[in-house]
């Protein structure tokens, strides 16, 4: 079969082929940018396989590239990378990333991943892919330019929508545990359904994800994250069994408890909807190139959101089931989970911590009468990241009762409201009391001591329950006058 499509006419095609041709070398652009391109997904990562030596063609490649090229050799995998900045239509530049490497057979000892890898035919090289839809190749030497090798039908398997593997499952999930990861993770990007005989070999080969690094995995779930459905995922993480071996504090989530007739709703399924909801709230504000990295970060805290939950239930005979301080018990455990999972302990933690610690506040702030004093403080410790919580929080409303749904969210739209009104008129949030420690030790003749802190805490305070407005004059009378009373 002849490929035709404009993409596989990129003039860097034809480079690379030409080049191939002049070293007597069979090349094939294969894997997931040809997956894509029958998906008319964009991809701008080109992985070509060589029969002989990868390397020599990429630095071939890369002299007929000429300057502005960039080779990267690794000799160890036998790999090398080229990437140069291209003009393309209008006035801009992209930049187009080569990866070469060697045709190769693969075989695999029980407890590494790490393959043996030896010389190969195409036909090895194929064999050895995770899965039909990413074995397809695509012939780039000028005799027969376009050809595609499909020896697994993964033509088939893109237009039934499914993720399967080219040999059998068992010895390929067995081989290489991260592509059960993988597996799941492109049915979920895709909206693709697993095959039975893969689904059933994951199960099958679960304790085996044991042998993976927990960067791997957490790069997976990452990307499943991402997806536009990201809860597809963690139901077949969940029903395939790999869930509780690589995330038992989410898996703690799932289940029903009935005492006297009363039960409460799954969390681990509220938690899915709550993230799914994000994800959508989401692509509705995106603007300019799409979803950005904090993106990530507020579905990790959307996950994460009720994770205390099943440690703070209790049953009370006449409120029923509870989950008091659930936040602040899952925002406990937010630097743990982030930890075992070498996701980064860095300002990204404290944001999903933050953001757990306050999902609860915005609610508390329907429930009871919205007070200007706690608005403020809210404003305060939610400081920039406000809009995100509130998203949070709209994300968080899963009520199937639709006028229930709509009276919760008119009510955060009369708690934004506040917040606009307050922030125009108080500057509260990240503001920092306007008669700092330095001033205060100066006007009381003081050295550096808890009493300092206390005043400083007190004229924050001030401010936020609307006793002083923020400004510096309000601020130093105030603690003038709270000192005098401190010395009689």
């Amino acid at each position: 079969m002849l490929v035709s499509d404009p993409k596989i006419e990129n003039p860097i095609l034809h480079l690379v082929g030409e080049t191939a041709d002049r070293m007597g070398l069979e090349c094939y652009v294969i894997g997931g940018w040809v997956r894509d391109l029958f998906l008319h997904r964009p991809s701008d990562d080109i992985d070509v396989v060589v029969v002989g030596s990868g390397i020599a063609l990429a630095e071939a490649v890369a002299k007929k590239l000429g300057r502005g090229a960039h080779l990267s050799v690794f000799k160890t995998y036998g790999t090398a990378q080229v990437k140069k900045r291209l003009p393309v239509t209008g006035d801009g530049l992209q930049e187009i990333e080569l990866e070469f490497v060697g045709a190769r057979r693969e075989s695999y000892t029980r407890d590494s991943r790490n393959p043996i890898v030896e010389d190969g035919t195409l036909q090895e090289d194929q064999n050895r892919r995770d899965f039909t839809i990413n074995a397809m190749a695509i012939c780039l030497n000028k005799a027969r330019y376009g050809e595609l090798l499909d020896p697994f039908d993964g033509m088939g398997d893109l237009e039934r929508c499914i993720i399967k593997t080219p040999l059998d499952p068992d010895i390929t999930f067995s081989d290489d545990p991260l592509r059960m990861m993988r597996a799941i993770r492109f049915a979920t990007q895709l909206g693709f359904n697993l095959d039975g005989e893969t689904f059933d070999a994951i199960a099958r080969n679960k304790e085996r994800i044991g042998i993976i690094t927990r960067e791997r995995i957490a790069e997976e779930l990452n990307k499943i994250m991402l997806s536009r459905r990201p809860s597809e995922g963690f139901i077949l993480l969940d029903k395939t069994g790999l869930l509780p071996l690589i995330f038992p504090e989410l898996a703690a989530l799932k289940g029903i408890e009935v005492k006297e007739g009363r039960g409460h709703k799954d969390v681990f399924y509220h938690t899915l909807k709550v993230l799914d909801n994000v994800a959508e709230l989401q692509r509705l504000r995106v603007t300019g190139d799409g979803l950005q990295e904090k993106d990530l970060w507020l579905r990790w805290a959307a996950l994460l959101h009720d994770i205390g939950k099943p440690k703070s239930k209790a049953w009370d005979p006449h409120a029923g089931w509870t989950f008091r301080n659930h936040n602040y018990i899952g925002a406990k455990m937010v630097p743990k989970i982030f930890a075992k999972m070498k996701l980064p302990l860095n300002e990204k933690m404290e944001y999903v911590r933050k953001m757990v610690d306050l999902h609860m506040r915005p609610i508390n702030l329907i429930e009871d009468t919205v007070t200007d004093s706690a608005v403020r403080r809210l404003l305060f410790e939610a400081g920039d990241d406000i809009e995100d919580l509130m998203l949070l929080c709209d994300a968080d409303i899963t009520s199937r009762n639709e006028e229930k749904k709509a009276r919760f969210h008119q009510n955060y739209q009369l708690v934004r409201q506040k917040m606009v009104e307050l922030e125009e008129r108080d500057r509260i949030r990240n503001f920092q009391p306007p008669v700092d420690g330095m001033e205060i030790m100066e006007l009381f003749h003081l050295e550096p001591c808890s009493l300092v802190g206390e005043l400083k805490a007190a004229i924050k305070d001030a401010i936020l329950d609307g006793v002083i407005p923020n400004d510096h004059d309000a601020a130093k009378a105030f603690v003038i006058e709270l000192w005098q009373k401190k010395q009689k």
